[in-house]
């Protein structure tokens, strides 16, 4: 014999399917909206540290082609500070970074060549 499903069990079954499907859709474009990017040019090798205002940090170093990025940053002010061979060269004050924004803070290359052995 056939269970036949009553039309209020089948709302039901229907109401939690939209449910689960709205979470697994909203869930991943909720993720991603949680933190922000600080990126840029500079010299091949150096080291980029930001700080946000509230202590948070996050460092790179700057790949042969004169990029990098800072991503997973949380909203708030930053500051970004270029570091060679161990010393500070350059420091950016007051970088806002707003949640889900991209930033791009460039710094100086030699004879304008980020790239090494450019």
């Amino acid at each position: 014999m056939r269970k036949v499903l009553s039309t209020n069990a089948m709302r039901r079954v229907a109401l939690v399917a939209a449910v689960a499907t709205g979470a697994a859709v909203c869930a991943p474009i909720h993720a991603q909206a949680t933190a922000g990017t600080i990126g840029g040019h500079g010299p091949a090798g150096a080291k980029v540290t930001a700080e946000s205002s509230t202590g948070a940090h996050r460092d790179a170093t700057i790949d042969k082609k004169g990029r990098y990025r800072l991503s997973g940053l949380t909203m708030g002010t930053y500051s970004v500070t270029l570091e060679k061979d161990g010393k500070v060269v350059d420091t950016r004050k007051n970088i806002p970074l707003q949640v889900g924004g991209n930033r791009q803070v460039d710094f100086a290359c030699e004879n304008d060549q980020c790239e090494a052995g450019g």
